[in-house]
């Protein structure tokens, strides 16, 4: 508990902000301000709540994720980073980059004057990390709790060369019934859709799932909504320093082969995801600094 005792007393904030030890020993900070409160791991900076004050979470986490060292969680904010989906070159390497899977450190931590709570984390990098992300770059996640969520990924190049970054803030929503819901904001956008061999095609009216859906969808604009009529809530999601996003649900076969999201899980959870990705990777120069945002809120319908 020394590492707990001394990550509070550098960065704790009395009465609203703390650092616990949640399940499978992984550290995590719990903030709960006039606002709402959250939970985040220091694995990942991975956010597993966001709650509230009067509302229901927003946030979708399996029953069945598996706190493990080391192992991704099921669930959650998951941070794709450097790269999104598989390595461009080298299989090898793992899927999303490392970002999601090693520790990260505080590196600030602040009541604002308006009473929301804000915390920024800093991703650990060890010679193995930099040896898999292959070029010198540093990231940080800041994340600001309020009434709404907002997020920002901060990207700076060490190297004196450029490098392409492609990244992704992979939000599974806590939704009544993905067969009941509905996404705005992708009218008329072109997506690449995985379950079809990556073809192409253009998004015609709302997004609505009733198989499985894995999509990119580029040249986005900076606003999507989740019409959830059995939460009599809208989730809004604003976006800065992104066009592109995903749209995954693995549906029923793929979510029984995965084992870790539970009985049924793939109806409540919705991942709708603010990216760089295709069309939309960042070609990062050297010295230069990069940030995707984004927000999110919910109104009541």
């Amino acid at each position: 508990m020394g590492a707990i005792s001394e990550l509070n007393k550098a960065w704790g904030i009395e009465g609203s902000l703390s650092f616990k030890l949640g399940k499978g020993d992984m550290i995590v900070i719990e903030i709960d301000n006039a606002f709402a409160q959250a939970s985040i791991a220091l694995q990942g900076a991975h956010i597993l709540s966001f709650v509230p004050k009067g509302e229901k979470e927003l946030i979708w986490m399996s029953k069945d994720a598996v706190f493990t060292k080391g192992k991704s969680l099921r669930g959650g904010v998951p941070i794709c980073w450097p790269w999104f989906g598989p390595h461009a070159s080298d299989s090898s390497l793992p899927g999303h980059g490392p970002a999601r899977t090693v520790n990260w450190k505080p590196v600030a931590s602040k009541d604002l004057d308006d009473g929301r709570t804000s915390i920024s984390l800093e991703m650990q990098q060890d010679d193995q990390v930099k040896a898999v992300c292959g070029h010198p770059l540093q990231v940080q996640l800041h994340i600001i709790i309020g009434k709404t969520l907002e997020i920002s990924m901060e990207t700076k190049n060490l190297g004196d060369t450029s490098f392409t970054l492609g990244q992704a803030l992979h939000t599974y929503f806590n939704i009544s019934d993905v067969r009941k819901v509905h996404i705005e904001g992708l009218e008329g956008c072109e997506y690449l859709d995985k379950v079809d061999g990556f073809a192409r095609k253009k998004q015609d009216g709302a997004v609505t799932i009733s198989q499985e859906t894995d999509r990119v969808y580029v040249n986005t604009g900076n606003q999507m909504r989740i019409i959830d009529a059995g939460m009599k809530r809208a989730i809004v999601i604003r976006n800065q320093g992104s066009s592109s996003a995903i749209v995954w649900n693995p549906w029923i076969e793929t979510a029984e082969k995965m084992g870790d999201l539970g009985q049924d899980g793939y109806l409540n959870m919705l991942c709708v995801e603010t990216a760089n990705a295709v069309d939309d990777v960042i070609e990062l120069t050297a010295g230069a600094t990069y940030v995707m945002a984004t927000e999110y809120s919910i109104e009541k319908l």
